[in-house]
Parts: C-alpha cells; sequence; structure tokens
C-alpha cells in the first residue's frame, strides 16, 4: 500500500473547500457570539470514563480507545462534543444563572454515521444550561436556523419530535435495554413488523400507541391526530402542545413532525429538532433539549442546543466566489515592498510572482496587477 493512501472515510481538504469551511467556521462562531454564546475549546482526548459517562452505547461504539503512555489509562478520542461542554458547565464554569457556549473542532468517527460521509467531522455546536423553558428550545433552533442562513442552505425544512412520548407510551412497562434499543430502532426505520414483534407482550395501550407513532408524521395535522390517538396519556397532551408552540414561532420556515424519530444519542430528554436541505443525505442539523447530560457530572442543570458537521454543510451549498487579488512582481527595492506592505495592511491579497515563475494558485483571482507608471507603483485592472 502506498505511503500517501489515506484510511477508508478520511480526506485530505483542499484549499478550495479548505477556504470554504475555514469562512463558515468564523461565519458560524461570530453568529453565536451574536447570541451572547461563549467559546470554549474541549480537547480532542480525554479519559474514556469521563468521555464516555452517560453518553449510552452509540455513542460508545463510535469512539476511537487507546492507551495513554503515561498513565496507563484507557482514553478516547472524542465522537462528540456535547458530553463535554456539559462538563465544564458542570464542573469548570459551575455559574448558578444561564451560560450560553458554543465550540468548533474535529470529532472522529470510528465509522461513518451516514452513506459517504467523513469520520472527520468538524463539528460546530451550542449549548444553553441553566433554562428549563421553551424559550431555550426556541433560542437554539432559531440560532441553527440563522447558522444555516449564514452558509448559504436553500430551502431547509425542520422536522420536530420529542422523545417524551415513547417514554409516556412506555411508562410503567418493564423494558430491558436491548429491546428498548430495539423499540427506538424500528420507530425510526417505521418497521411496524419488527416493532409489533418486540411489544408483543406489552399492555394492549402501549403496544397500540407505539404502532400508531409510525404513521404519525407529516404537517401540523399530525398534532391533531396524536391528541385523538393518545388521549388516555395524559402526559402526551403537553408535549404535543409545546410543539405546536414552537412551530407557531418559526416564522416562515417549512415545518414537519415525525413524532418517532428518535434517532440520535442517548441523552435526549424532550423536544427534538433536524433540519433538512435538498442535496443532503441526512439531517444537516440535530438537536434539541437534553437536561439529564450534565447528571453524571454531578450537576443535573437545564440543558438545550444543536450541532452540525461544517464539511456537510460545505458539501450541499454552492462553492464561494474567489477571492480577488493583485499580481505583484518580486522584488528588493524599497519602493515596490512598501506599496505591497500597504496593500496588505488595508487588507488586501498580494501574490507576488517569483522570477521565472507565474503563481499557481486556485483561491485567488488576480483581476488587478501592480505596476510602475512614471516612476510610482499604482494598482490597475487586468
Amino acid at each position: 500500500m502506498s505511503a500517501w493512501v489515506l484510511p477508508d472515510h478520511i480526506a485530505d481538504v483542499l484549499p478550495s473547500e479548505a477556504r470554504h469551511i475555514e469562512e463558515l467556521r468564523r461565519g458560524l462562531l461570530d453568529t453565536a457570539r451574536c447570541y451572547g454564546y461563549e467559546l470554549v475549546m474541549p480537547p480532542l482526548l480525554e479519559h474514556l470514563e469521563s468521555l464516555l459517562t452517560g453518553t449510552g452505547e452509540a455513542l460508545d461504539l463510535q469512539t476511537f480507545k487507546l492507551v495513554d503512555q503515561l498513565s496507563g489509562r484507557s482514553m478516547g478520542l472524542r465522537a462528540d462534543t456535547t458530553p463535554q461542554v456539559a462538563r465544564i458547565d458542570a464542573h469548570l464554569l459551575n455559574r448558578k444563572g444561564v451560560t450560553r457556549l458554543c465550540y468548533c473542532g474535529p470529532v472522529l468517527h470510528t465509522r461513518p454515521d451516514r452513506p459517504h460521509a467523513t469520520r472527520e467531522p468538524l463539528q460546530f455546536g451550542a449549548e444553553i444550561f441553566g433554562h428549563a423553558g421553551l424559550e431555550a428550545d426556541l433560542e437554539a433552533l432559531q440560532l441553527a436556523r440563522e447558522c444555516l442562513r449564514i452558509a448559504n442552505v436553500p430551502s431547509t425544512t425542520i422536522d420536530l419530535a420529542d422523545v417524551r412520548i415513547v417514554r409516556n407510551l412506555l411508562a410503567g412497562v418493564s423494558v430491558n435495554a436491548q429491546v428498548l434499543s430495539g423499540i427506538h430502532a424500528a420507530l425510526a426505520a417505521k418497521d411496524a413488523a419488527e416493532l409489533a414483534a418486540l411489544t408483543r407482550d406489552f399492555p394492549v395501550e402501549s403496544r397500540e400507541g407505539l404502532l400508531a407513532l409510525l404513521q404519525l408524521y407529516g404537517d401540523q395535522g399530525v398534532l391533531i391526530e396524536a391528541k385523538k390517538a393518545f388521549q388516555r396519556f395524559p402526559g402526551i397532551s403537553q408535549v404535543l402542545s409545546n410543539l405546536n408552540w414552537m412551530a407557531s414561532r418559526l416564522e416562515g420556515a417549512a415545518v414537519t413532525f415525525d413524532l418517532a424519530d428518535l434517532r440520535g444519542y442517548a441523552y435526549y430528554s424532550g423536544a427534538r429538532f433536524a433540519i433538512y436541505a435538498p442535496g443532503a443525505s441526512d439531517a444537516l442539523v440535530r438537536g434539541g433539549r437534553y437536561d439529564e447530560v450534565g447528571a453524571v457530572f454531578g450537576r443535573n442543570r437545564p440543558a438545550a442546543g444543536f450541532s452540525l458537521d461544517i464539511k456537510q454543510v460545505v458539501g450541499v451549498v454552492s462553492p464561494r466566489a474567489l477571492k480577488a487579488a493583485i499580481r505583484a512582481p518580486w522584488g528588493e527595492s524599497d519602493e515596490v515592498n512598501a506599496a505591497i506592505a500597504e496593500l496588505r495592511t488595508s487588507g488586501e491579497t498580494v501574490v507576488c510572482v517569483l522570477p521565472g515563475h507565474e503563481s499557481e494558485v486556485d483561491e485567488f483571482h488576480c483581476d488587478r496587477e501592480l505596476v510602475q507608471i512614471a516612476g510610482r507603483w499604482v494598482v490597475q485592472a487586468v
């Protein structure tokens, strides 16, 4: 095997895409800052028991594991940043009021989480801790929408769900972890036969309720149908009202509902959302409420937020225009070097042509050049 061949689903990022990714990263962090979110930078590597505490089997299977040569302890390369941010909120900041945190950095997956995906996403996310009300859920969703707008993602659709619907349907039913995982998978896949087999010994109301979920997806009429279908489960009525409240405040958005959607890591505790766009094989954004994510760190604070993979977003939007640049001759005279320095200080990109070579660049459009006219260095159009 050639030394330069990379592992499957791992790739170099070349100039055009790299510039787009970096510009979008800056834009998303600036957007989060405008909402009052503070930037944190958790480490890529942590002790395994800290990294995976409370996150469930799905994240465990996605995590690369290794042994620390200094301590001999098991360590992991993060596959998701949300638990790390919860640890920072609980142990390092330990604030009493609302805390808004954002982050952006690579995560590593043992397997791609969707067809043709990278195993090294560049994950951007934002979390709001300390407020249990729907206002925090809505703020997280509004910020996620704004981030996709900044990225120039067209025609998005927001899909809403809530894990408490299934929890209410299973209240009082003894279910082991393996069966529960199978139920979640069958609901996500809309597999009625598998769901019926897994719930054959359940109480009739719970079993029929779970099977009814498979048909409850579509527009806002789904909430009306669900309210009728789940009249015997009083806790579900408020959950449906909350989803309707959120949907009614998403001005100009295309909103759908899929009440059986339970995909994602195990820490979601309430409303969930996914944002889709044309050209994407899966949701561009996933988020929602995960009040229990900090409990394992000794501080069970309300929490809501979202995350996205910047590489995935860049893959579904139009390329950005090339950066306008000025071509300049390489020289040793103080005059030409001063002129070049002044242009760069003012924010211009100046590409010097080295003796005997024309610069080979993909990222800059040299639409002007620095030339000497009547003893003065001036910029003129090419």
